[in-house]
């Protein structure tokens, strides 16, 4: 990779590892599908003014927003919820550990539904990987148990975004028009959702460290990630964007240990450390290099 790529790399580990402490401050003066809500209604309408300030045409065709949809399901609407349903019970810093086992997801599923199959190499990286999880959630609550568990399936829908996302190859659709169509779809989605559960009109109003927050999780780590995150990709390929995936984990526990003064346990380094190198395992250059 390029030394601009690395530095798109570190901001975008910023940005997503960012979204977990947002997250925990929105938290403090809003319910669970708001703060959502809240993430895909304004960050589609950051990335729609992106849309026009570039010059960028929006999706168009059935077929195109049928997908958008799928991918607005998958990767934004359902994992999202579920970690900040589970940030209402454990810290930012092992939610964002526990999503870096999205990778271990996404090798299983191509194994299962595409022609990817798994190698010997990857079968340890698996194993590995998920050991680091069963060592986090070892003698912890059963509540917590839950939130790690949401976390897990979040990971899990993100592995599955990555399979349905292969077919915008062939739908010729702009990677700036793509991320407007999956969170608009998003939102779209929430929306009657969020207006039943919540009913926002009756919430009190949230205080300027909430509402900030959510404006930050919105533009930043949404809209302005998805632009950095396509960019990435164009630029240094999926196999190197991978290595984003160990960095989210430490913004997130700097980010919480810091200004939100969460503890990181010696149970979630342990785990993060398998995880890791189960990753390591996942992509392969170590051995390479070696």
């Amino acid at each position: 990779m390029s030394g601009k790529d690395w530095v798109r790399l570190a901001i975008l580990s910023l940005l997503w590892g960012g979204s977990f402490f947002f997250v925990a401050v929105a938290l403090q003066g809003l319910p669970t599908l708001s703060v959502v809500w809240g993430r895909v209604g304004l960050g589609a309408g950051f990335l729609a003014l992106a849309l026009l300030a570039t010059g960028t045409a929006f999706p168009r065709g059935a077929g195109v927003w049928r997908a958008l949809a799928g991918m607005g399901l998958l990767n934004n609407a359902v994992p999202f919820t579920l970690f900040v349903l589970a940030q209402g019970r454990i810290s930012g810093g092992m939610a964002s550990i526990l999503n870096a086992t999205t990778p271990l997801w996404g090798v299983v599923l191509a194994h299962l539904l595409t022609e990817e199959k798994i190698t010997a190499p990857k079968a340890a990286g698996l194993a590995c990987g998920f050991a680091g999880v069963v060592v986090m959630m070892g003698g912890i609550n059963l509540g917590d148990a839950w939130a790690s568990l949401a976390c897990l399936g979040a990971a899990f829908s993100y592995g599955l975004a990555g399979i349905w996302g292969r077919r915008f190859r062939s739908l010729g659709v702009p990677p700036l028009a793509t991320a407007f169509g999956q969170v608009a779809s998003a939102a779209v989605m929430l929306l009657p959702i969020w207006l039943v559960v919540d009913q926002p009109w009756s919430l009190p109003a949230p205080g300027m460290a909430v509402v900030g927050a959510v404006l930050a999780i919105a533009a930043f780590s949404t809209a302005l990630a998805y632009l950095i995150y396509f960019r990435l990709l164009a630029s240094a390929g999926p196999t190197n964007l991978l290595l984003v995936t160990f960095l989210v984990p430490v913004s997130a526990c700097l980010l919480g240990a810091i200004i939100l003064g969460e503890a990181i346990s010696t149970r979630q380094m342990a785990g993060f450390a398998l995880i890791a190198l189960g990753l390591i395992a996942l992509d392969g250059r170590v051995l390479k290099w070696r």
